[in-house]
């Protein structure tokens, strides 16, 4: 079956993986590389939820022809269109010319836009119906979870809800696909980053769309996403966590990321860190900006609740790593997290100063006053960050 798998009696996983691609949205590491999930039911009329990245056509196509077996592809259901998983989309209609493309109406403005493809749509508006046969498709708009155009796919018979990009996360699918087959506890921190990177800005839409299907009342069995694996032993699980990272729930710990050119700042990092596990706190990650990609300093910020950002002064102004850092935090809205500053300067300031000024967008509590020292740390500075360490560690513990 060249690599297809059954989720249920009539629902197969045509998916593929991508250990090629270096930067996911030319933005976040791709180090364990990316899976694209797409599934194909076949009953009386046949249907494809989802396709693939262009660059991965061959082996999809392969895979959907087998299963076919010269069977005609009915529908094409497209939950989202961003081009990982809707690149594959001109080609599919070149082989099966005659399929219906099913989506709502922003997503055929997508296709018109990205593809210039204008024919064969059939729309659908939020809690319709498309019947398979034995298969019955209810489908729920769930707008901004990341795109306008997205929705998600309720199986009512097999009881499978096809979440689009919701519940996804990084890390190709290596002989495992389902939950009880992987790591899991590799791919729930795959998932957050991806979460906290992709998906953040939009929370409250999250919130809405968990809320939509708790509204509905439909039973998941499992959860199928466009990335990451299928949920079915435990998909209550990936549900939970979704809800409390788009809540902004945090653990108990401390992120502490810093700029350093010369190793002063870093010295000051490393002081404020011991300083934490002296007052109790387990939990503690000392991320140099330079060396680790934000992309995963964003993923343990988010987990986090206590934040301390050090910063070296570059120009009379942020070093600039962490200035990306912080451009990103106040961009992204994020909320429930307790925040501390510390850096150093030579003959002028403004690392530390821009740092506040940044803080003033994000509106976090400042659990001490920041401590700036002149080239490095003395005496008197260390004593200051011996107090930012004990109130930043009198807020994580209360």
């Amino acid at each position: 079956m060249n690599g297809t798998i059954k989720i249920s009696d009539k629902v197969y996983y045509v998916g593929v993986n991508d250990r090629d691609t270096y930067l996911f949205e030319s933005l976040w590491p791709l180090e364990k590389g990316v899976s694209y999930n797409s599934y194909l039911i076949l009953d009386e009329k046949t249907a494809l939820i989802d396709t693939v990245k262009e660059t991965k056509m061959s082996e999809f196509f392969n895979k959907i022809r087998s299963l076919l077996n010269g069977k005609s592809l009915d529908y094409l259901i497209i939950n989202h269109m961003e081009p990982d998983h809707s690149g594959s989309i001109p080609e599919l209609l070149h082989e099966f010319p005659n399929i219906k493309i099913i989506g709502n109406k922003t997503t055929f403005q997508f296709l018109e836009n990205l593809y210039k493809i204008h024919d064969n749509f059939q729309e659908i508006k939020d809690e319709d119906v498309l019947d398979l046969g034995q298969h019955k498709l209810k489908f729920y708009l769930t707008p901004m979870v990341h795109w306008p155009e997205t929705m998600m796919t309720y199986d009512q018979t097999d009881k499978i809800l096809f979440a689009g990009d919701a519940f996804g996360g990084f890390g190709t699918l290596d002989g495992g696909i389902f939950d009880d087959e992987v790591k899991i506890d590799f791919f729930e921190d795959e998932i957050r980053r991806y979460f906290s990177n992709i998906i953040a800005k939009y929370c409250p839409m999250v919130q809405k769309a968990l809320n939509k299907l708790r509204d509905a009342n439909i039973e998941i069995k499992i959860i199928s996403s466009t990335h990451g694996p299928v949920w079915r032993k435990d998909p209550n699980r990936i549900i939970t966590l979704y809800d409390k990272w788009s809540k902004y729930e945090t653990e108990k710990g401390v992120v502490i990321a810093y700029g350093s050119m010369y190793g002063n700042t870093e010295e000051m990092a490393d002081y404020i860190a011991r300083k934490l596990a002296e007052e109790g706190i387990k939990e503690i990650k000392v991320m140099d900006v330079s060396k680790t990609h934000i992309s995963h300093i964003i993923n343990e910020i988010w987990r986090y609740k206590g934040l301390i950002l050090g910063s070296c002064t570059y120009n009379q102004g942020l070093f600039p790593y962490m200035e990306s850092l912080v451009q990103w935090l106040a961009h992204n809205n994020i909320k429930n997290h307790v925040l501390g500053i510390f850096g150093t300067y030579g003959w002028s300031g403004g690392g530390v100063s821009t740092l506040v000024k940044y803080n003033e967008q994000m509106k976090w509590p400042l659990v001490y006053q920041p401590v700036e020292a002149r080239l490095s740390a003395k005496i008197e500075d260390f004593k200051k960050l011996d107090e930012l360490a004990k109130a930043m560690a009198k807020e994580i513990n209360s």
